[in-house]
Order: C-alpha cells, then sequence, then structure tokens
C-alpha cells in the first residue's frame, strides 16, 4: 500500500504540471488577451464557476444526505474549476474551442489560489468545518506551484518560441493523459472496495444532478450565441482533479473512502459529457464551430 500510495503522488505531480504545461504551450498570448478583454462574459464564467457551481455542490450533498466522505468530496470537485478535459469536451462537441479553452485554462490558474479558501467556507456550510478543514497554506503554495510555474513556462516559451512549443505540446499533453489515467488507476486500485460499494449510492446519484446542474448554469451564465454557451456549459461541470486529489493526499493522508468518492464523482462527471458532447456534435458542421471561433 505504501508503494501504491507513493506512485499515486509521483502521477498526480507529473499530471498537475504536464496539463499546465501543455495549457501554456497551446495558448497565445494575443489570444488569451483579447478573451479576457469580453468583460462581461469572463465576469459571468467567473461567478458560474468560482460561486454558483460551489454553491451547487454544497446545496446537492445536503440535498442527498451524503455521509461525510461523499459530501467532502463533492465539496473539493465543486471548488476546483478549470478541468483540462473541458477543453477536449470543447473540441469534440465542435464548439467555441478558442473561448472556451483559454477560460479554462484562467480557471485553473485562479483555482490554484481559491480552492482551498471555497473547499474551507462549504466544509463550514456543510457542518464539517469544526472537524475538517483544508491546510490553505500549504494547499495554495503546492497547487500554485504545480499549476501556475509550468503553465508561465509554456506561455512565455509559445510567445518567444513558437517552434519549441509546437514540438512539446503533443509531448506534454500526451503526458498530461497518460498520467490523468495513472492517477485514476491508482485512486481506484487503492480503494476498490470502496468504490464498489458506490455503486448504486447517493454519491453517484448527487454526482450526477451535480453534473447536469452545473451545466446548466455554465450556459445560463454566459454570452453569445448557443455554440459559446453550450461550450461553456460542457466546462463548467468538469472540474479540475488535480488540486481535489491534492488536497486528499495532502490533508486527508489519502482516506480510501474520500479517494473512492472523488474518483466516482469525477468519473460519473465523463460519463454524461462525454455523450452529451458527441451528440451536440452530430448537430452542427465544422465550419460552424470555426466561425465561432473566428
Amino acid at each position: 500500500m505504501e508503494f501504491v500510495t507513493a506512485a499515486f503522488n509521483l502521477v498526480l505531480v507529473v499530471f498537475i504540471a504536464s496539463t499546465m504545461l501543455a495549457a501554456g504551450l497551446g495558448t497565445p498570448i494575443d489570444e488569451l488577451v483579447a478573451v479576457l478583454r469580453r468583460g462581461s462574459l469572463l465576469l459571468l464564467v467567473l461567478v458560474a464557476n468560482l460561486l454558483v457551481v460551489p454553491l451547487l455542490g454544497w446545496g446537492i450533498a445536503a440535498a442527498f444526505g451524503l455521509g461525510t466522505a461523499g459530501t467532502v468530496a463533492l465539496l473539493l470537485v465543486a471548488s476546483s474549476p478549470g478541468a483540462p478535459f473541458g477543453a477536449k469536451i470543447a473540441m469534440l462537441q465542435r464548439g467555441d474551442v478558442l473561448t472556451g479553452s483559454t477560460l479554462q485554462v484562467l480557471l485553473a490558474a485562479v483555482g490554484s489560489v481559491t480552492f482551498p479558501l471555497t473547499a474551507n467556507v462549504l466544509f463550514g456550510w456543510a457542518g464539517l468545518g469544526g472537524e475538517l478543514s483544508l491546510p490553505v497554506a500549504d494547499l495554495v503554495r503546492t497547487v500554485a506551484i504545480l499549476q501556475l510555474v509550468p503553465f508561465t513556462i509554456g506561455l512565455s516559451l509559445r510567445h518567444w518560441a513558437v517552434t519549441v512549443a509546437m514540438i512539446w505540446e503533443p509531448v506534454a499533453q500526451r503526458a498530461s493523459s497518460l498520467s490523468f489515467a495513472a492517477v485514476l488507476v491508482l485512486g481506484i486500485g487503492s480503494s476498490w472496495d470502496q468504490i464498489v460499494s458506490l455503486l448504486g449510492s447517493r454519491v453517484l446519484l448527487a454526482a450526477a444532478a451535480f453534473t447536469v446542474l452545473s451545466a446548466v448554469a455554465g450556459a445560463l451564465l454566459a454570452t453569445g450565441p448557443t455554440i459559446r454557451r453550450t461550450t461553456l456549459a460542457g466546462i463548467a461541470p468538469l472540474r479540475n482533479a488535480g488540486p481535489a486529489f491534492a488536497a486528499v493526499a495532502i490533508a486527508f493522508d489519502g482516506d480510501p473512502e474520500i479517494l473512492a468518492a472523488l474518483t466516482g464523482i469525477l468519473l460519473v462527471g465523463l460519463v454524461l459529457a462525454i455523450p452529451a458532447a458527441a451528440r451536440l456534435a452530430a448537430t452542427r458542421s465544422e465550419s460552424a464551430s470555426e466561425g465561432a471561433r473566428a
């Protein structure tokens, strides 16, 4: 078990760092600035992902009467915006990929700082504040370093050495995908019994409700054409797994029940998001998505 824990911690670091490095390598600064200049859209997206979605997580955990492990896992997920898979969902649905991927990167960067603060507030509201809390300084330092430093390096390379960035971006993307799969496998392997016990449980039902309602919030709190709203609807419910897993490792010593609930919630989000994105892609043409990106 010690080997599994050590391997999990190692691939978690690789996953977080490679994901943000790939994001930086793939983000031209001028496109980032252009999206950031859309003031009303930016404000709405921040409100949706940093305020409304966390509140949904808190409300759903209470409504479904989740136990401590399930509540902690759902609140960690709800507090962590900017999942890299959100950009892939935007591509899969032939959505507004430029806007979606840029805002996803921004949310991940902002979430590096807001994640532990938001989670602790929600723990208190859920009645867990006296028992559980995240070490804010440790998590901000760890997550910010693992996310912001690689992203800044990648962004700088994309701006000053485009050829180098284009060579290394697919390498970083592959490292991110493989390490994410390894995180899930090790998470499942270290808490298999607990994950099996989740089947048919309220945790997975709560995760489904959270995914659907977060998508609705993402679509409503956006501006522009439908194709952009559906893109942001795909980004809102897919939360950044890196900080959430890091919190389990740092604050909860890899608690298998929390880890199982966290893994289950993340998998439910993917299971619901991928078919929905594929269905949207079937209804729109390649030219439509290119028009939205223009």
